[in-house]
């Protein structure tokens, strides 16, 4: 039966060239993909299925017209399964492979009619020469594309997933399917101790296709034993291919065509769907693109929590500028979203917490890093503050509501919060009195350092009350300075902590500037101590170099504790350069009647 099939191709092929060479006129007229083409009956009955039925199911004899709908591949294909059939050579490539591939299916070219036909000659193309590299199958899935719903019906579309999957693996390092949970820790460790991410060089290529087709090729990657965290790299060219044009970084939403805000949104969803769930993969910065970008595109809502809680997970690792979140919104609302940002610190604080139910411990590295991790989110959290400070239509509730949740054991210094504080302040000088005390309440004034307690007693922005108590830790650190503190001397009692919103009878303004005249007394007299002490120790070593005899006992030296004010409390005796205590029994002092202490 072969042999005579073989015969029969034979004769036809031959008649077909003929038919060519002799230039007979055609007695068909083909309608195909918007074309029409005029042909011979024999060479296309010959080896095409569909138009010998139609020829033969008409009911015209003398058949002299066929329109051929819905041809895949338009007219370029048509005319060359046409050359196919008058026996014209022409090269099958991978960029011709897809559409002959499937007008072959379509115009049912298949061994039934002739041996050797396009759907056997395009198969072997397939599995011998195009989908034998990754490039190839790339090229002709991106091509597959446009051919659907044949494509899928000729498995081509699955076939050409199938040999990238297995290319990518072969390639790639990340898709040993035996790798134990702990090898998996230590290549994630790696991955992000590198400068630069891991890129194989396929995935710039893997970026033209669709996005469902790029889901099925991911997809059937993990299934070949393609690690998840491997792929976002992959995702990051994506995502920054598929979004590029996308006015996502400025303040209101540009109207985009409804077609391709769809399209984008459709793009953005299925990128976050596939997001490693593995910590420290992605970069804070690409997950902070994603989120403006589904802000922007309004995307659903549990992508964008999606979004926030990956950011939390890793804001330790995030900059100023990662949070500077736009507020798409043409309401005249606030410049930034300060409500995604309070969000993403909920989410940082709630993995801290379950992470230390789980088990750190202070002493523990893994508690020094936790320590040091919040420090520095403290610190973003406060460059935040202050940055946004400046909106004028950034309400109270909202500033006070974001700084309540930086942990107050975080911050090393309040000098961060007072900075926000004073620059909301000036810019929103209509605050009441109550809304001013209220925003200073978020500050404790102990942990300011003295450049800022400078700046602050001077600062009229500031409540009374607040330059009131920032006065008190001022002098109370100068005593315990002067005092001997650091020497194990007692520092006088003073109260743990102002109440700002307390109705004192007296004259608050009386107060402050007793206050301030008392500060200024005191750093005056500790100059002057620091004085005292380095002319007595300069002085002990002269008169330790030129005595005459070393046996002789040291000449006592002048005290100087008479001329320290008697506001500064009870002071420690000092101890001397070369270890014996200063003694004053032979020295000159001027007696004092109500003498608050002696240094015998």
């Amino acid at each position: 039966m072969s042999s005579k099939k073989e015969l029969l191709s034979t004769a036809m092929k031959r008649t077909s060239e003929w038919i060519f060479s002799q230039e007979i006129p055609s007695d068909v007229t083909v309608h195909a993909g918007g074309a029409s083409f005029s042909l011979h009956k024999f060479p296309l009955v010959s080896k095409c299925g569909y138009i010998r039925k139609m020829v033969s199911e008409s009911s015209d004899a003398d058949l002299s017209e066929i329109k051929i709908p819905n041809v895949p591949g338009g007219a370029e294909a048509f005319e060359l399964a046409a050359k196919f059939c008058y026996g014209i050579n022409f090269e099958i490539s991978t960029e011709n492979i897809a559409m002959l591939r499937c007008v072959a299916e379509y115009l049912e070219m298949t061994e039934d009619y002739a041996v050797g036909n396009l759907v056997s000659r395009t198969d072997a193309y397939l599995n011998e020469v195009a989908l034998k590299s990754l490039a190839g199958a790339v090229s002709v899935l991106h091509l597959s594309e446009n051919l659907l719903p044949v494509a899928e019906k000729v498995k081509l579309v699955s076939r050409c997933i199938d040999a990238i999957a297995l290319a990518a693996c072969k390639e790639s390092q990340f898709s040993m399917s035996g790798r134990s949970d702990s090898g998996n820790e230590v290549v994630i460790s790696s991955i992000v101790s590198q400068p630069k991410p891991i890129v194989d060089w396929w995935a710039e290529d893997l970026t033209v296709l669709r996005i469902d087709i790029f889901q099925r090729v991911l997809i059937a990657m993990m299934a070949r034993g393609f690690k998840q965290y491997a792929l976002g790299p992959v995702l990051m060219l994506y995502a920054q291919k598929s979004l590029r044009g996308l006015e996502a970084f400025g303040k209101g939403r540009k109207k985009i065509e409804a077609q391709q805000e769809h399209e984008k949104r459709v793009v953005l969803e299925t990128i976050v769907s596939l997001l490693p769930r593995e910590k420290n993969v992605l970069s804070v910065s690409f997950l902070s693109m994603l989120l403006r970008a589904a802000i922007y595109l309004e995307t659903t809502v549990a992508c964008r929590l999606d979004l926030e809680k990956r950011m939390g997970l890793q804001l330790g690792q995030a900059a100023l500028d990662d949070l500077l979140i736009p507020a798409y919104s043409f309401t005249g609302d606030t410049m930034f979203d300060v409500d995604t940002v309070q969000r993403i610190m909920m989410n940082y604080l709630e993995n801290e917490v379950e992470g230390n139910r789980i088990g750190y411990h202070a002493d523990d590295e893994c508690g020094v890093t936790l320590l040091s991790d919040m420090e520095r989110v403290a610190k973003l959290m406060e460059n935040y503050l202050a940055e946004i400070a400046s909106d004028r239509n950034l309400t109270v509730s909202k500033f006070i509501g974001l700084a309540e949740i930086i942990p107050e054991q975080s911050r090393v210094t309040e000098d961060g919060m007072y900075r926000a504080i004073d620059i909301y302040l000036k810019a929103h000088p209509a605050l009441s009195d109550m809304e001013r005390k209220k925003v200073c309440s978020l500050m404790d004034c102990q942990k300011l350092s003295r450049e800022a307690c400078a700046h602050a007693a001077q600062n009229d922005r500031l409540p009374v009350q607040t330059v009131v108590q920032v006065l008190y830790y001022e002098q109370q650190r100068l005593r315990d300075v002067m005092n001997g503190n650091l020497m194990g001397g007692d520092s006088p009692a003073l109260p743990p902590k102002v109440n700002i919103f307390s109705t004192d009878i007296r004259p608050v303004s009386d107060e402050l500037s007793s206050l301030r005249r008392e500060n200024e007394d005191l750093k005056i007299e500790l100059v002057k101590m620091k004085m005292k002490m380095k002319e007595i120790e300069r002085a002990t070593v002269v008169s330790t170099k030129s005595s005459p005899s070393a046996d002789k006992p040291p000449l006592p030296r002048k005290s100087f504790i008479n001329s320290v004010s008697k506001k500064l409390g009870r002071i420690n005796p000092f101890v001397r350069a070369d270890g014996f205590p200063l003694t004053n029994t032979k020295a000159r002092t001027r007696p004092s009647k109500d003498r608050r202490h002696s240094i015998s």
